[in-house]
């Protein structure tokens, strides 16, 4: 494992989409500082440059169930999969939607040869922890039946990115001890695994200038777990898990950008795995920011991580 580097510094490609970012956005406010529904839009707005010319694959319009009702979901589907990953998209527990993770759901499709779902989960502050979890799980209970209506034998995986991964790592977590079924492997990309902020990484980019900050993500936590109680629990701060629930889930395809303050995140969860003696993969992406997944269009790193991460996940396609 590549552990943290303080030295680290956008590579070419990230330093000029940072300055494309800061003359396209510079003068819009913080959207985390803004009322819930005009963050969104705003956020919705941005990601638009991010989810053109789309690689073509079979796509249809779902809907599963919630916990408090149905909700959205998509398929996208390349060749004729048989298997498929459950995708959470990343936005703070808050922001994001379907469309603004399109892309990357259609390359983490194209990158592992299965078909992909994505759901929309009930979004923070309007509905705090657990809504957003239990939509997931009800989601991922209710696959079966619902990919076996096109032909797909089945969800395999669990993928998430950011808040994304948090959810996704969750439910794992959650069904493990409910004693359910749990997905054959995880791949999990620059998630949040705890909610507090005094690690190396947010020490060390935290501040700003690389786009996700501190701040933000203590308004992100504060929406999504209002109740300080909750801060510990595991299903909120996976890092708080003992040492058997971690022990005991699938094997897990960690990621990280060298320039995040959520980097220690993954870097602690990694050295927890390591120390159980498992095997699982942690990568860290040099030179690029939180979020940097998005940006297939313009980022070869971005690129490079969903190959890298469908290489790994490809062997379970293959096995099941």
């Amino acid at each position: 494992m590549t552990g943290f580097d303080p030295n680290d510094a956008p590579n070419p490609e990230m330093a000029a989409i940072m300055a494309r970012l800061a003359a396209e956005d510079g003068h819009l406010p913080d959207p985390t500082t803004l009322p819930p529904v005009e963050g969104r839009a705003q956020a919705e707005a941005g990601n638009l440059r991010w989810n053109r010319d789309l690689p073509p694959m079979e796509t249809a319009e779902l809907t599963l169930p919630g916990d408090d009702g149905p909700r959205p979901a998509r398929l996208f589907r390349p060749d004729t999969a048989r298997r498929a990953i459950l995708y959470i998209h990343g936005g703070g527990w808050a922001f994001c939607s379907l469309g603004t993770h399109d892309r990357a759901m259609r390359c983490l499709a194209e990158a592992t040869g299965m078909a992909v779902i994505g759901i929309d989960y009930r979004l923070a502050p309007e509905h705090p922890y657990p809504a957003g979890l239990d939509d997931a799980v009800a989601a991922w209970r209710a696959l079966p039946e619902a990919l076996a209506r096109h032909g797909i034998a089945g969800p395999i995986g669990i993928s998430g990115d950011s808040a994304g991964a948090n959810l996704a790592l969750a439910l794992m977590l959650r069904e493990q001890s409910a004693g359910r079924p749990l997905p054959a492997f995880g791949l999990l990309f620059y998630g949040v695994y705890a909610v507090e902020q005094e690690t190396d990484s947010h020490r060390r980019f935290g501040p700003g200038g690389y786009g996700l900050t501190s701040a933000k993500m203590i308004r992100y936590r504060d929406w999504y777990a209002p109740d300080p109680a909750t801060w510990t629990h595991p299903l909120v701060s996976p890092l708080a898990a003992g040492d058997a629930a971690l022990r005991a889930l699938p094997p897990l395809y960690l990621n990280a950008a060298g320039l995040d303050p959520l980097l220690s995140d993954t870097l602690l969860l990694g050295e927890r795995l390591q120390a159980l003696g498992r095997g699982d993969p942690v990568r860290v992406h040099r030179g690029v920011v939180h979020g940097f997944m998005q940006m297939t269009l313009a980022l070869d790193e971005a690129r490079k991580a969903f190959t890298e991460a469908g290489a790994w996940a490809r062997r379970f396609n293959e096995n099941a």
